[in-house]
């Protein structure tokens, strides 16, 4: 198995790992690493976005404020469908199914993980919408 480097934070959307064949190892090599847990996987025509802050460990925290954020990101992308209606919203695990491609995906993938570390810059730039700042 290839070494699985520490993701940068904030993880530009190229680097986010595709773990199409690979979630448990990319799983693990996270929760070894003490950090949050992201990655895209292929699902037919369309993609699946994880993301989990338990891999980082006890003392990594996610609060309110950036639930709150994450929370109305997935209700506006399953309203918009650019997600499916099955999308799991925290509070400290997340999943958007039927994301419509690999860039988009990337791309919200890199948006949650930043938030996850507590920056909701580039959430509210790819998710745009009431609600994400209050």
């Amino acid at each position: 198995m290839p070494v699985v480097q520490p993701l940068p934070i904030a993880c530009p959307g190229h680097l986010i790992p595709d773990a199409t064949d690979a979630f448990d190892a990319a799983y693990r090599a996270a929760k070894a690493q003490r950090a949050v847990f992201i990655a895209i996987e292929r699902e037919g025509q369309r993609w699946t976005v994880k993301a989990d802050a338990l891999t980082a460990g006890p003392g990594h925290t996610v609060d309110e404020a950036v639930n709150h954020a994450l929370r109305a990101a997935i209700i506006s992308l399953v309203d918009e469908r650019e997600a499916g209606s099955d999308a799991y919203a925290g509070p400290v695990y997340f999943m958007l199914h039927g994301v419509p491609s690999e860039e988009r995906a990337r791309e919200l993938a890199a948006a949650f993980h930043a938030a996850l570390y507590g920056d909701l810059e580039l959430l509210n730039r790819v998710v745009p919408g009431d609600g994400l700042n209050e």
